[in-house]
């Protein structure tokens, strides 16, 4: 009878260095990039939550968050009573308060800087649209003397911050006497470099046949931009009209320069900056708070509702070229 020799069961290899710090990596940039996400986020959070306080409670806790609904009185004291809005008396039990919301709403000014806002903005939007989507066509299909000095003239004006340029676009708004109107904010802001380098590099991805099977069925330049080519620049005249609506949404030097003598013109960033109370006391926290909530909700949805095309035109606008 003979034996068969037993042999030791084959041990599995022990995984490499290498493919120890392939798995560490992902995980390693999951996490950095969750840290820096709530950087960002976490103010937002701390807007919200105080928005819903009344002012003692922000003085008292400001890095607190609120408890859930029900909204009811923010302020009361040990015997219930309800505290003022100035109130600073400590062991007071704090309750969510939709005060800031209703006082911010009542403000007999916030209709029309809500106006204002979205006249703005949603002008602004309409003109880059047109004049940067031709410039970007422009620079990328027609070539003429210049047209290469023309477009880094262009993004040379990028590298230039644009609080540089305030004063002297003051300066130049005054003498058309164009202060304190609806065109001083709308004209200097109607053409953007980014939005001219944006398109143009979204144009530049477009392949040249398409354009040259239009004009063998004989459509001129006009023909082909308008009913060839902006069709299939949906996801980067999308990009624009995000940056554009949200930069103009935002913006607050400019009305603050141009508009800031006319508190009828005054758009929603400008009129939150000087709200006042009442009697002319100082910042009241839970309606500026509650105001910047009011402001930040549409330009939320706009981003959330367009993130795909928006994601798409920047994508396509950066890979053109390369």
């Amino acid at each position: 009878m003979t034996t068969v020799p037993m042999t030791a069961p084959a041990q599995p290899n022990a995984p490499s260095l290498g493919s120890i710090v392939r798995r560490i990596i992902p995980i390693f940039g999951t996490g950095v990039l969750i840290f820096f996400a709530l950087i960002q986020i976490l103010p937002f959070f701390f807007t919200i939550a105080n928005s819903f306080k009344c002012l003692p409670a922000i003085n008292a806790s400001p890095s607190a968050f609120i408890a859930v609904p029900p909204f009811n009185v923010a302020c009361v004291n040990a015997e219930g009573r309800t505290l003022p809005a100035d109130a600073t008396v400590s062991g007071a039990t704090f309750n969510p308060t939709l005060d800031g919301y209703r006082e911010v709403i009542e403000t007999g000014s916030l209709p029309r800087w809500l106006f204002n806002t979205v006249f703005i903005a949603v002008t602004i939007t309409i003109l880059r649209v047109m004049f940067d989507s031709a410039a970007g066509y422009a620079l990328a299909r027609l070539k003429f003397p210049g047209n290469r000095a023309v477009f880094f003239l262009i993004l040379g004006t990028l590298m230039i911050p644009g609080i540089v340029l305030l004063i002297p676009r003051f300066i130049i708004l005054r003498q058309l006497g164009m202060l304190n109107q609806y065109t001083g904010v709308i004209i200097p802001a109607m053409v953007d470099a980014f939005g001219i380098f944006l398109m143009k590099q979204f144009f530049e991805s477009i392949p040249d046949e398409i354009e040259e099977a239009a004009k063998v069925d004989g459509a001129n330049r006009f023909v082909m931009f308008f009913r060839v080519v902006l069709p299939m620049a949906t996801p980067a005249l999308t990009a624009l009209a995000i940056f554009s609506f949200q930069g103009a949404w935002n913006s607050f030097l400019d009305a603050l320069v141009v508009l800031q003598g006319n508190q009828e013109l005054w758009t929603l960033p400008l009129g939150l900056a000087f709200l006042r109370g009442q009697s002319g006391e100082t910042l009241r926290w839970h309606q500026f708070l509650a105001g910047s909530v009011i402001a930040t909700l549409p330009i939320a949805f706009i981003f959330f509702g367009f993130q795909r095309y928006f994601v798409e035109g920047v994508n396509y606008s950066g890979l053109a070229g390369t």
